[in-house]
């Protein structure tokens, strides 16, 4: 064969094609070749002279080798096109259960604003209803009431751009807003909101601008959550009050939940960075170890389908997870409860 060997040409064919089944005749058998053949996956290694029924047997062992690969093979290949669509119903499903989120997220955000809007409607229209002319005081609250109407209706928008922000990994990075400014409105806001009724609300006002690492509307609907949970807290009237602390050099945390505490940290919290604490407590009736266990689960509740989605507090945490921020939560069953959110200082 022009100077090839057997297993010279066994290693060709093997090459060509790595399914083909090859079966050895040699003449001058030696324990080298033996192994260079086995070694290049030769099915079978024969000496001469053979038999014809040695011949048929070798070439059904190798032709049913070649059967099992090729089934091997095939299956193989099945196999691989159902992880496959596995996986792109895995994928799918979890888009869509992605999107149902955001949906579900967007019409709760929402609400908050439209629920502060359709108050504020109720007023005007009772002033308007009531007065043949607008003039003086009911002019200027009218006024006052329009431009909190503007303020909430570019929060619905601002909203909307949240939520299509978080299709948009990073174009938060260099956020930032005035917490002053935004315990200002959370104040205006709540003053007219109608979970406050016969309840005492305390807004810490601050005397100069303090800026922390957060859009202001991510913020500003953090603490609108937070404070009115806090109102509904109690059916009998109570305290809540909305206070906010600077952290110069970091916070200390012992990373041990207990049934009266807990501690919820961001993927990229870091403890020892510079923060501004916001902290939203009430004296209400408390919170049950098993409810706090699950507080923050998605579509968990203790309401009454009428009265609560389970997402409120979800999308807080989602908020300051995108913050990169923590939330720490301290109750005392008959005495109330406290949430303090962490955001980073800008």
């Amino acid at each position: 064969m022009s100077g090839m060997s057997g297993v010279d040409l066994l290693r060709e064919l093997k090459e060509l094609e790595p399914k083909i089944e090859v079966v050895m005749l040699t003449a001058y058998e030696t324990l080298e070749t033996a192994r260079q053949a086995l070694r290049h996956g030769a099915c079978d290694y024969l000496n001469k002279p053979f038999d014809i029924a040695t011949i048929r047997a070798a070439v059904a062992k190798a032709a049913q080798k070649h059967f099992a690969a090729s089934e091997f093979e095939r299956t193989r290949q099945q196999l691989e096109k159902l992880m496959a669509q596995i996986g792109e119903c895995r994928v799918e499903e979890q888009m869509a259960r992605t999107r149902g989120e955001i949906y579900a997220s967007v019409l709760h955000d929402i609400n908050s604003p439209l629920t502060v809007i359709s108050g504020f409607i109720d007023l005007i229209n009772q002033t308007v209803k009531g007065t043949a002319i607008l003039e003086g005081e009911d002019l200027r609250n009218i006024k006052g009431d329009l431009q909190h109407l503007t303020s909430e209706v570019a929060r619905c928008f601002e909203i909307s751009r949240r939520y299509l922000r978080f299709l948009n990994p990073g174009a938060g990075e260099n956020m930032s807003s005035d917490a002053r400014q935004i315990l200002q409105d959370l104040n205006d806001l709540l003053k007219k909101h109608p979970a406050l009724q016969q309840n005492h609300l305390e807004v810490e006002e601050l005397s100069s601008p303090l800026l922390v690492r957060i859009n202001g509307t991510d913020l500003l609907q953090i603490l609108l959550n937070l404070t009115i949970n806090a109102l509904h807290a109690s059916e009998e009237p109570h305290k809540v009050s909305v206070c906010c602390k600077q952290h110069e050099e970091g916070i200390e945390w012992k990373g041990i939940d207990t049934s009266s505490e807990r501690f919820i940290q961001s993927d990229g919290f870091k403890s020892t960075q510079s923060f501004v604490s916001f902290t939203v407590s009430d004296t209400g009736a408390g919170i049950p170890p098993e409810v706090l266990a699950r507080m923050f689960e998605g579509r968990f509740t203790t309401k009454a389908p009428d009265r609560g989605t389970g997402l409120g507090l979800s999308i807080i945490k989602r908020l300051v997870d995108y913050a990169e921020g923590a939330i720490q939560v301290k109750t005392e069953i008959g005495a109330g409860s406290s949430f303090t959110v962490f955001i980073p200082r800008r």
